[in-house]
């Protein structure tokens, strides 16, 4: 989020984070995992995707976000990777390419994975250690690492390496022989087994000819599915891939005998489409629908192709310390005060589709505290409160703020109602409109960056762990592929997160994060605003679909099929 929430993040999206479905003839149900279909997938079909928005990369070095990350399980293998299932049966972390979960030194600093047998590239070359070495070195090259940043933070000598295409061999990365890796950690880190799991962990051929564009152009595939074809915001096939041994994989059922994906709908379309259920679209899932829709999928018979399920992600109002206005404390809780949270509730779509948020560790991650340092009636927002604050800050008459946003529906009724919010206490709110497919990058780009940003953070398994750092140490600002939007570097936080890393005690490190969460929240560096759900409507052929925890509450793309593959 991690995952970046395309929602928000996807990380966040609607259309791209939230590619949940159900269907089958199934019911659905609305738990804390999500609701899944009741029917059974057979083999064979192709399954449809309808989606706003083109992924961002096919690169996995540069995608990070619920959505893309979902679908990257389908053409790409990490040496782990979560498990399937609903609630926290799917975010478990499982070998993948890799035998078991690692085996670490005394010492913590040295962790050792095997390879399993019979695992193939879709030329037939098998896979070898030096191909996830590859891989793995390929995200440091500048011009790539603006991905998932474990590795950078993780391995020993991160700081002075940049990519094997200029800097050649990575020593912290040993291959003795074909189906041995051994990882060097700059420190302890005791979730590395998760770490291996993240998009730059995929293999790629040591000594073929992938280059630093190659891959996001023609990418090569480990898992299931390979990409047949590919028309850039259009369309996009995946067909099997018959190098891919199923014995050698637990996770992925790869049922249908092909994806595909059309990019470029409008969002009221998809819902049309989706809610007639006709012709190919028996065959179809989608996004979360919007709003506007919540009201006609109420009927028995569009309840019957529904399921829902928890994101597991916050959406929530980046504001960034560097710029002239936002860098003082005073101000940033003045916005937290004067956001009306219950008019951004309801651009979203109302209780159906979201909670409010009053801390950025959402509930499904161990250790969340409930707190709310900036309380208002009925979450309206406290107009009196802000105004004393900026009056202190010294702008009693405001000031000018410019809101990067998406460039999508939700997105905007999200942002005009945080508009509305500050023109109440004189704060004047003019929007950067980013286009969906490239908005993180934009966002992530510290020199692109505007005052504020709606956005969102899906953790890249369920800690805090993998929401706090990101978001809020000041050593992870990145000139691209950043994730801390605020840009905020204190070293109290900087030194509780180290402290937090070293504590051995699960029980007392997830606490331990429940607590930062709270004292990061004093600095005002962002507003929690929503904990999004994920409403999906899907074809009634669809079978197998639950809302996975782990991908922002969308579909597992490994675990859906079609009940009857001749339709």
């Amino acid at each position: 989020m991690n995952k970046r929430n395309v929602v928000l993040g996807l990380a966040l999206t609607a259309t791209l984070a939230l590619t949940a479905c159900s269907g089958g003839g199934g019911t659905s149900s609305n738990g804390g995992g999500g609701g899944g279909t009741g029917a059974d997938p057979g083999d064979g079909g192709t399954l449809h995707v309808l989606q706003t928005a083109d992924f961002s990369h096919l690169d996995p070095t540069m995608g990070f976000d619920g959505g893309v990350n979902n679908f990257y399980r389908l053409i790409y293998r990490t040496l782990t990777t979560q498990s399937t299932g609903e609630g926290a049966e799917g975010t478990e972390i499982v070998p993948d390419l890799a035998t078991d979960l690692g085996t670490p030194s005394e010492d913590g600093l040295t962790w050792t994975f095997t390879l399993k047998d019979d695992i193939f590239f879709e030329d037939g070359s098998p896979i070898t250690s030096a191909d996830v070495k590859f891989g793995v070195e390929r995200s440091f090259d500048p011009e790539l690492a603006i991905g998932t940043p474990y590795a950078r933070l993780t391995l020993a000598g991160a700081d002075e390496y940049e990519g094997p295409y200029s800097d050649g061999d990575f020593a912290s990365i040993e291959t003795p022989d074909e189906k041995t890796i051994v990882f060097h950690l700059a420190k302890p880190y005791n979730d590395f087994s998760s770490v291996v799991g993240q998009n730059v962990f995929v293999p790629f051929p040591a000594d073929g000819d992938v280059t630093a564009t190659s891959v996001d152009q023609q990418p090569i595939a480990s898992g299931p599915y390979r990409v047949e074809s590919y028309t850039p915001g259009s369309e996009l096939t995946l067909v099997r891939n018959e190098h891919w041994e199923k014995s050698s994989d637990d996770v992925r059922a790869a049922k249908p005998d092909s994806f595909v994906w059309t990019f470029g709908l409008d969002g009221a379309t998809i819902d049309e489409r989706m809610i007639a259920g006709q012709d190919d679209d028996v065959n179809a899932i989608a996004g979360s629908v919007q709003a506007a829709s919540i009201s006609r999928i109420q009927t028995p018979a569009i309840k019957d192709r529904t399921v829902s399920g928890v994101q597991g992600c916050t959406t929530y109002l980046g504001l960034n310390t560097t710029k002239q206005y936002t860098s003082n404390p005073l101000v940033r809780q003045a916005i937290s005060y004067a956001i009306d949270k219950s008019a951004v509730q309801s651009a979203t779509g109302g209780t159906l589709l979201a909670d409010i948020a009053t801390t950025m560790l959402p509930p499904t991650i161990a250790g969340q505290k409930e707190f709310d340092l900036y309380p208002s009636e009925d979450n309206a927002g406290d107009v009196e409160k802000a105004t004393e604050l900026l009056a202190e800050a010294g702008y009693p008459d405001g000031f000018p703020l410019v809101l990067d946003v998406r460039n999508q529906p939700k997105m905007q009724a999200q942002a005009e109602a945080v508009q509305q919010s500050l023109s109440k206490v004189g704060i004047d709110v003019s929007f950067n409109l980013i286009d969906t497919a490239t908005y993180y990058e934009v966002i992530g780009t510290t020199s692109q960056q505007n005052d504020a940003a709606i956005t969102g953070w899906c953790p890249d398994w369920s800690t805090g762990a993998t929401f706090l750092p990101p978001l809020f140490d000041g050593r992870q600002i990145y000139e691209k592929g950043n994730s801390n939007i605020a840009q905020i570097n204190d070293p109290a936080v900087n030194a509780r997160i180290d402290e937090i890393n070293a504590m051995t005690d699960l029980d007392e490190a997830n606490a331990a994060w429940g607590d930062l969460d709270e004292q990061i929240a004093e600095l005002a560096p962002t507003v929690p605003l929503l904990f999004e759900k994920a409403v999906m409507v899907v074809g009634e052929n669809v079978a197998g679909a639950y809302s996975h925890a782990g991908f922002s509450g969308g579909i597992d793309y490994v675990s859906v099929g079609l009940e009857n593959a001749s339709e």
